[in-house]
């Protein structure tokens, strides 16, 4: 039997690599790809296939699908990977700094499950993982930007898994809460760069000092974990909804059914004790 493909954006470290590794391990055919080819080389060295694809560019998007239908006959696999986070209070956030958030993290996803799509259509089957987030259940001050893109992609993810089920595409969402992996490096590049109003001192205050983010504290989960739990929903005959990964994605996704008032006061003695 031929092996089954998949293609994996945002490779070039943490669960995107992760994940290409483990679906190499588990003989698919991989389709591993990143902004820089230079970044993904080594996967290239284990099995991979690997292609430049930038995802905010419909062109990027269109070649690497035609390359990948060209070569395989077939994409069984979707992983939406590719992502940063932007932090910050909603006034220093710059609206081009939102739309680059939304247009990577959001506006990306959809472009590559539309070049998908009519080939999974046609075929009857296939699965699309988005890599969601805890921050795409539960919102925090300092997360607007973030978890506004989060919460987008989990809704355009509910309303196409039922738009496609008489199709045979599967769709699910990867919830993981702190990863260890780079991505508070990119976010605190982001927050250096905000335009700060002198407003909001407790938030910079305990962005800096929080582990929650940075992945290195109680709870957090490796990226080889989340890419278990994405190559398990992509070879699962009736894969779930959702998969939360990690104790604090499991229950912290909870306080989304708090009152808000109690939501709100909690935020706001974690912003006194800061």
């Amino acid at each position: 039997m031929q092996p089954k493909t998949v293609l994996i954006t945002g490779c070039s470290s943490g669960i995107g690599r992760a994940s290409a590794l483990a679906f190499r391990e588990e003989d698919w055919t991989v389709y591993a790809t990143a902004r820089n080819p230079a970044d993904i080389e080594s996967l290239g060295d284990r099995g991979c296939e690997l292609a430049t694809l930038d995802v905010t560019k419909d062109d990027d998007v269109d070649r690497v699908i035609d390359r990948v239908l060209d070569e395989q006959g077939r994409i069984d696999c979707l992983v939406n990977n590719a992502g940063y986070g932007l932090f910050g209070p909603v006034e220093d956030t710059s609206t081009d700094q939102l739309n680059q958030q939304l247009d990577v993290n959001v506006a990306g996803p959809h472009r590559l499950m539309k070049a998908v799509l009519p080939h999974m259509r046609r075929e009857e089957d296939g699965t699309i993982i988005n890599v969601s987030s805890l921050a795409g259940r539960v919102s925090f001050p300092g997360g607007g930007p973030y978890c506004g893109s989060k919460f987008a992609l989990e809704a355009m993810s509910d309303a196409l898994r039922s738009e496609v089920e008489p199709h045979g595409i599967d769709v699910v969402l990867i919830e993981p809460g702190p990863v260890e992996s780079e991505f508070r490096s990119r976010a605190q590049s982001e927050v250096e760069e905000t335009d700060r109003s002198g407003a909001y001192d407790a938030f910079y205050s305990i962005f800096e000092d929080t582990t929650l983010i940075a992945g290195d504290g109680p709870g957090a989960v490796s990226p080889d974990r989340v890419a278990a739990d994405i190559v398990n929903a992509a070879s699962a005959t009736k894969p779930p909804a959702r998969v939360p990964v990690g104790p604090i994605a499991r229950y912290g996704s909870l306080a989304r059914f708090l009152p808000d008032t109690i939501r709100d006061q909690l935020f706001s003695l974690a912003r006194r004790l800061g």
